[in-house]
C-alpha cells in the first residue's frame, strides 16, 4: 500500500536523491510545508515570512520500504542537534522537520527519534519537531528532481556544503 510523508531537512534539492533511489520509494517532491499561506513562491519562502519550511514529500511503497527505513536514511541526512536551518542554510525555512499524517506514522517517527536519542551519538539534544500535517505546496517545476537537471551546479553545491562531512564524521 502505498504512504506519504514529509520531511525536513534544510534545502530541499538535498533531500531528494537521498530517498529517490531506494526500491519501493515511488516519488519524491519538492515543495513547502506547513506555512501560514497558500501556494507560496520560492522567493517568499527563501524571505522566511511564510512559516513554510522546505520540505520533500515523499511517496513509498510501504510493502517493499517502511517507515522506518526512510526515517533510517532521513536521520542519517541531517544535523538534528539543529533548530537553525540545516549546515549552510540557515533560517527557519530550513529547519528539520518530520510531517506526519496518520498517528501510526506520528507513534513510529517518535519512537525512531527515540531510538536516535539512545544511541548517544551526539553532544546536543535532538531538537527536530514531528508535527502534524497541516499543508503542503510543490516547488516550482525547476526545483523538482534539481540533481537530475542540473547535475553540474548540484554537484558543486553539494561538494561545497558540510553537509557531506557531517555525515561522514557522524555516520561512516
Amino acid at each position: 500500500m502505498n504512504e506519504q510523508i514529509i520531511l525536513a531537512g534544510g534545502c530541499f534539492w538535498c533531500m531528494v536523491k537521498p530517498f529517490d533511489h531506494n526500491d519501493g520509494v515511488i516519488s519524491v517532491v519538492s515543495g513547502y510545508s506547513n506555512g501560514k499561506i497558500a501556494h507560496p513562491t520560492y522567493e517568499q519562502v527563501c524571505r522566511g515570512h511564510t512559516g513554510h519550511t522546505e520540505a520533500v514529500l515523499i511517496t513509498f511503497d510501504n510493502a517493499l520500504i517502511s517507515l522506518e527505513e526512510i526515517l533510517t536514511i532521513y536521520w542519517r541526512l541531517i544535523d538534528p542537534t539543529d533548530s537553525e536551518g540545516q549546515f549552510e542554510d540557515r533560517g527557519p525555512n530550513y529547519r528539520p522537520a518530520i510531517i506526519y499524517f496518520t498517528k501510526e506514522q506520528k507513534t513510529i517517527a517518535e519512537r525512531s527519534k527515540q531510538n536516535l536519542i539512545n544511541e548517544n551519538l551526539f553532544d546536543k539534544p535532538i531538537i527536530v519537531p514531528i508535527e502534524p500535517y497541516v499543508n503542503f505546496y510543490p516547488a516550482e517545476e525547476y526545483h523538482q528532481d534539481f540533481y537530475k537537471k542540473s547535475p553540474a551546479r548540484y554537484h558543486a553545491n553539494e561538494a561545497s556544503s558540510f553537509r557531506s562531512s557531517f555525515i561522514a564524521k557522524t555516520w561512516e
